[in-house]
């Protein structure tokens, strides 16, 4: 009896965990983008845009080929977004409370961490179901054969898909216990760490094989030769990439997974779960008598430093009734400069803390911008100072949610120019780390150039203002912004907001009045979002 309260428990925990992260907007936002993956790894049969190119060719759309290559891009894509989408179970308790009401139970800490394990691999594994749905409506809507194989269907995600996710999974909790981790700086670490594994995770060196692509290759190069069919001397790739013509085809059965092969996914899913129970050796679940793992910081006083409130009772009530929701304060305000002042302190905000090193890094690479030759200032210096500023741009339109002054500034005569004060320093942002490349265009006379630049000024704020006012979390802008700007490095034109992609020497991205109108597009989304919440609340 006793050894079936921990297993109710750790399904009470990881169940109601779940329910609650598929209710978010970032978990929409990135199951969208893993559908719209879905698609794209189905392209129409003359397209010249794929995610699966095998010596110049292609699989015909079966249950077998569709599902192998929906399941190994959404691997690629789950292991980028999914991980910014499960890395907060912890932080959540703490916040909420929820972590010191655990606490105080006998709960052991490797159940506590095993719960939300398990919560994190249930989140990613619903993804990849819908993946493995979208898959199915891909093969049928192509019409290549009609003819459903459930099991060839689902084969690739249970064993391509599934290992990669556990693995996923444990690092969102690893990451979430290690101090140095669990902030900004670890999303940007997870990403450098994604795109080491999405490129090795490939090889056929791969430890416990790694994505599994190996396996697949092989298996497809086997029926290619059998077919007799003719190859490009490319060999295999994954990953979206644009070929000059349409791929031709042959026919492909799935994959025999070797015994080996099984025992090395078996293996990942055994890693993960040791990397996820890692954390009990430190992890203090939130108890203050354990030092890190971290009780919830207690609220600061009204005193400053800390120190008490001087106020007396009658004082005390009256801020009290001033601050509490729903009678709110409205300030009187004041016309003459206000925008300006406004400017200034959400800008002073938005760089509140910020270390004097990243300050010296952001002056060298503007050093940098003077220096170098003007191609690789356009083509290279510039998407590096546009990376650079990724986590203080996260802040934008969520960080008074993450703070907990949402209720203080209600109070606010206006609330359209606040956020209109806050997206502006997130453009002061952007145009002060930016300004060498631009200055370098105008000498030189790149007016396209510098129109680009300018249309990438308005995008960066305007996505990240659009993303965190939406999702009221930092990190669904790191998710999006991080792989968008890693396809755009890759000479991906089509998503080259900055002008950053040059064919004989110009722009080759979309026009700067294209990017220009979609920044403006999400500057009404912040302002629709805003309003809707504000008249809610009132």
């Amino acid at each position: 009896m006793s050894a079936a309260v921990p297993g109710s428990v750790l399904a009470g925990l990881a169940v109601g965990d779940f329910r609650d992260r598929v209710r978010r907007p970032v978990y929409a936002v990135t199951l969208l983008a893993a559908v719209g993956l879905g698609y794209l790894a189905v392209p129409n049969a003359d397209g010249h845009w794929t995610i699966m190119d095998v010596g110049g060719s292609r699989g015909v759309y079966n249950s077998a080929y569709v599902g192998a290559v929906t399941a190994l891009a959404g691997a690629l894509w789950l292991t980028f977004g999914g991980f910014y989408v499960v890395r907060s179970g912890i932080a959540r308790d703490e916040t909420t409370g929820v972590g010191q009401v655990l606490a105080a139970t006998p709960l052991r800490t490797s159940h506590y961490l095993l719960a939300k394990f398990l919560s994190n691999l249930l989140v990613l594994a619903s993804m990849v179901g819908v993946l493995a749905v979208t898959a199915l409506l891909m093969q049928l809507a192509r019409g290549e054969d009609r003819a459903v194989d459930p099991v060839a269907l689902a084969e690739p995600f249970l064993l391509l898909s599934l290992p990669v996710m556990a693995v996923t999974a444990a690092a969102a909790l690893l990451f979430e216990t290690v101090p140095l981790l669990r902030g900004g700086f670890g999303n940007v670490v997870w990403f450098v760490l994604a795109v080491v594994l999405a490129i090795g995770g490939q090889s056929a060196s791969a430890p416990l094989d790694g994505l599994g692509v190996h396996e697949v290759a092989r298996s497809m190069g086997a029926a290619l030769e059998a077919q007799q069919k003719t190859t490009d001397p490319g060999g295999f790739s994954l990953g979206l990439t644009k070929v000059d013509k349409p791929l031709g085809t042959f026919h492909w059965d799935g994959f025999d997974p070797s015994s080996g092969f099984l025992l090395g996914r078996l293996a990942l899913f055994l890693a993960a779960f040791a990397v996820a129970l890692l954390p009990a050796l430190w992890f203090g679940r939130f108890d203050p008598a354990r030092g890190s793992g971290g009780a919830a910081p207690v609220p600061a006083a009204a005193g400053a430093a800390g120190e008490p409130s001087v106020l007396d009772g009658a004082e005390f009530e009256g801020a009290r009734r001033a601050t509490a929701p729903g009678v709110l304060p409205r300030t009187e305000p004041r016309r003459a400069g206000a925008f300006g002042r406004l400017l200034a302190g959400e800008a002073r905000i938005l760089v509140q803390g910020v270390s004097r090193w990243w300050w010296l890094v952001a002056a060298g690479l503007t050093v940098a911008g003077f220096a170098l030759p003007m191609e690789a200032v356009t083509g290279l210096l510039l998407p590096l100072t546009w990376l650079w500023p990724v986590l203080i741009w996260s802040r934008l339109g969520s960080q008074q949610v993450e703070n907990g002054l949402e209720v203080l500034l209600g109070a606010y005569p206006s609330a359209r120019r606040r956020l209109l004060a806050e997206w502006a320093s997130g453009l002061v942002l952007t145009a002060v780390t930016g300004a060498a490349p631009l200055i370098r265009m105008l000498v030189a006379g790149d007016a396209a150039g510098a129109a680009s630049w300018l249309g990438g000024a308005l995008f960066v704020p305007s996505l990240a203002m659009a993303l965190g006012v939406v999702s009221r979390s930092h990190r669904l802008f790191q998710a999006v912004y991080l792989p968008l700007w890693w396809i755009l490095v890759n000479n991906v034109a089509a998503v080259d907001f900055m002008g950053a992609v040059r064919v004989n020497g110009s722009p080759a991205g979309p026009g700067p009045l294209l990017v220009g109108a979609l920044s403006a597009a999400m500057l009404a989304v912040v302002f629709l979002v805003g309003a809707a919440r504000r008249n809610v609340k009132g």
